[in-house]
């Protein structure tokens, strides 16, 4: 036990220096133990999610599901500065609004705030959905090239949910573009058939995409909305990602001698 907590601590410290993600050699080094103990210890953590393997790099980062113990303890910053804005989501859209992470090719709601209506997109708070076909795992996806696209979705079919669902790496990532240059993603039927829903996602101060805002609804009340939703969860998003230490990169400045 003290050393899966040796290597999590440590894992905190390294990822505070933001750079990329240590591997075993690494991170023996940083709790002084031998490499074989230190594999053996971050298999079985990374068996109780308490740690995440990035399938390119083979690097470890943090798992979410501490953030998701977090959350249900409301003692972890980034979940805590989430409520507020969830809670205001609702307010200002009516819908149910999700706070997400990326788990591998899924998607893990961690947070969730509902209006009180009869009628809205079902809850998922600790339970996973496909991240090819959800507006939260396209914003999550939204920094990745082809590339790492395939390599993330190797070996997992990607199944339509409904017929408009991408069914290729190069459909999804023609979506996923479409969403960058958008500034959020927008899903309408492709997860669930009478559901649309919107994401935006959340980056650290290292720039990177750590989580995702999204809100969904009936696409009978809510698909007259989705523009201007997608336009305030972007909003949204990118102040939760101020709180965290994300700098928006300063717009360009015309060349000089350029006109209007």
């Amino acid at each position: 036990m003290r050393r899966g907590l040796a290597i999590l601590l440590a894992l905190e410290d390294d990822g505070a220096e933001g750079g990329e993600a240590p591997g075993v050699v690494r991170i023996a080094s940083l709790v002084g133990r031998e490499k074989s103990q230190v594999s053996r210890a971050l298999r079985v953590l990374a068996e109780y999610g308490l740690v995440d393997r990035d399938p390119t790099t083979l690097g470890y980062r943090l798992g979410w599901r501490l953030f998701t113990m977090a959350g249900r303890a409301s003692n972890a910053a980034l979940v805590a500065a989430v409520d507020p804005v969830l809670q205001q989501l609702v307010r200002d859209l009516g819908e149910r609004a999700h706070f997400s992470v990326l788990q591998g090719a899924e998607v893990l709601t961690v947070r969730s705030e509902a209006p009180d209506r009869t009628i809205q997109a079902a809850g998922w708070v600790g339970r996973t959905v496909p991240a090819y076909s959800s507006s939260s795992g396209r914003a999550l996806l939204l920094d990745h090239d082809r590339d790492r696209l395939a390599e993330l979705f190797r070996g997992v079919e990607l199944v339509a949910a409904t017929p408009k669902t991408a069914r290729s790496i190069d459909e999804l990532y023609e979506r996923i573009a479409a969403a960058r240059r958008r500034g959020f993603a927008l899903v309408d039927e492709e997860f669930e058939a009478g559901l649309v829903a919107v994401a935006a996602p959340v980056r650290d101060f290292g720039g990177r995409i750590v989580a995702a805002l999204n809100v969904s609804g009936p696409k009978f009340r809510f698909s007259k909305e989705l523009q201007r939703a997608g336009s305030q969860l972007k909003l949204a998003a990118d102040e939760l990602s101020a709180s965290i230490g994300w700098q928006a990169a300063p717009p360009e400045r015309p060349a000089a001698g350029a006109r209007g």
